[in-house]
């Protein structure tokens, strides 16, 4: 049997005895049917992998021994944080998911003048936490051991005041962009990648971010929906400067 892989939402160490999470319990021992003994690996976002054995299974818990870590070098060159104009229905779960994949390091959720998904409150809370769930998941799938942070969500104007930087290489998609992906020199610092909703972004919010250190990119002749957006430039800049 292959070896599954889980998060851990606590520090592990080795020769400590741990609980599973709920999740992993419920795939390892019902889905599985992993017995005491068997093997199994862990991750808690500090860039190790956990070797670990199931020394107990109870009706509605498990626990394992940690045996092992073994340090996991798949994290990208690039520091790619991703502002994402926050889309309706399983749009913005599939780009998180995707995204992660292929390396981000941070994901900012972003309201934006057209987006048609507004959150506040609990409902954002609680969104956060789903999206937060989405990258442990991509992270389980793709090896990573570093989990990206899915932040809480702001509006654009807000995170320009926050945390734009000269020193970054920011960069918004604009199907009118000046320049071609290609044409940008490899960065030294972090890449802000700004992405609009379906709507897109709006000329005022373009302007905002212009004013803020953002530079317009095109990435070809066609208009690709928010999430192929988000994707293709990720990948592409993978492929230019970073692993792929």
């Amino acid at each position: 049997m292959s070896n599954l892989r889980f998060h851990s939402p606590t520090a592990l160490t080795v020769g400590q005895q741990t609980a599973l999470s709920d999740n992993a319990m419920a795939h390892a021992v019902r889905v599985m049917r992993l017995k005491v003994g068997d093997t199994l690996t862990l991750f808690c976002g500090d860039g190790f992998d956990y070797q670990c054995a199931l020394s107990s299974i109870e009706k509605k818990s498990a626990q394992v021994e940690v045996l092992s870590r073994v340090p996991v070098s798949n994290e990208s060159p690039l520091a790619i944080r991703l502002l994402q104009g926050i889309s309706s229905g399983d749009r913005m779960d599939y780009t998180i998911q995707k995204a992660v994949e292929l390396g981000v390091t941070e994901i900012y959720p972003l309201s934006t003048e057209r987006c048609v998904t507004r959150l506040t409150g609990d409902r954002a809370e609680k969104r956060t936490e789903h999206w937060q769930g989405v990258a442990i998941a991509a992270c389980e799938q793709s090896g990573r051991a570093v989990v990206p942070t899915v932040h809480a969500p702001l509006t654009l104007a807000q995170w320009l005041s926050q945390h734009a930087s000269p020193n970054d290489l920011n960069l918004l998609l604009n199907p009118i962009g000046a320049k071609r992906l290609a044409a940008l020199s490899k960065p030294a610092s972090a890449i802000q990648l700004l992405i609009g909703p379906e709507g897109g972004l709006s000329s005022a919010e373009i302007e905002l971010a212009t004013q803020h250190h953002f530079q317009s990119i095109v990435l070809g002749p066609r208009i690709l929906r928010t999430e192929t957006a988000a994707l293709t430039a990720i990948a592409s800049m993978q492929s230019l400067w970073g692993d792929f």
